[in-house]
């Protein structure tokens, strides 16, 4: 049995290997993330695919663009079914994200700090905050535009549930199971570590993608959370 808080990432370059993926995950994972890297090669077509055998969809583009040009966007990723999706965590951006989706399902989440930068990247890039800080802030900018959820690393998942309160989501990437490599990433937790501290989503790519049997990987996390 699948377990809706755990996302398996489809970070794959082509239609047929995520469909691939899908088909020997089969009824033990319900929930996927289609990021850049597949819906470039693959589109919405691949999207409603997903829909279509009963999946729920996690479409994680990252907007940032002018407002009116996210609320477009935005209105037409409301048509399609996916149930999730990411926006920049600026105010405008956020505020168009939320007047797009308008009254459908869709649930719009903020993306505060990527996972792969740490306090020293950030400085690098002029930022005088630190990441923890830098987080505290687009959480409640995030709040105040009245969007659904936050994506953060599962290491600030406590301090930005203490903001948000137990009403938002917080979609956490970034996760790995004790055994596995951390990889590319720098702020990481395992999957129970993130689920502890407040994270209501887990998105776990390779540990499960890449393994040598996804479907053993993917049954090993669901029960160590369980």
């Amino acid at each position: 049995m699948s377990d809706p808080r755990i996302i398996v990432a489809l970070d794959v370059a082509s239609a047929q290997e995520a469909a691939q993926l899908v088909e020997q995950l089969g009824d033990s994972v319900s929930f996927y993330k289609v990021g850049l890297e597949l819906y470039t090669a693959a589109g919405m077509g691949f999207v409603q695919s997903l829909i279509a055998q009963g999946k729920q969809v996690f479409l994680d583009l990252k907007l940032y663009d002018i407002g009116e040009t996210v609320k477009r966007a935005v209105a037409v990723a409301a048509q399609s079914g996916v149930s999730l999706l990411t926006v920049h965590a600026v105010p405008q951006v956020m505020r168009a994200a939320v007047e797009g989706r308008g009254d459908s399902k869709l649930r719009i989440l903020g993306v505060t700090v990527l996972t792969s930068l740490d306090d020293a990247d950030l400085k690098a890039d002029g930022h005088h905050l630190t990441a923890g800080e830098l987080v505290d802030l687009r959480v409640r900018n995030a709040v105040a535009a009245g969007v659904d959820g936050i994506v953060c690393s599962p290491l600030e998942t406590a301090r930005v549930r203490a903001i948000t309160g137990p009403g938002m989501l917080i979609v956490t990437p970034g996760v790995r199971p004790a055994s596995a490599e951390v990889g590319d990433q720098k702020r990481v937790a395992t999957p129970a570590q993130a689920l502890a501290n407040g994270a209501s989503h887990l998105v776990i790519g390779r540990p499960i993608t890449r393994a040598a049997d996804p479907r053993a990987a993917a049954q090993a996390i669901l029960a160590e959370i369980s």
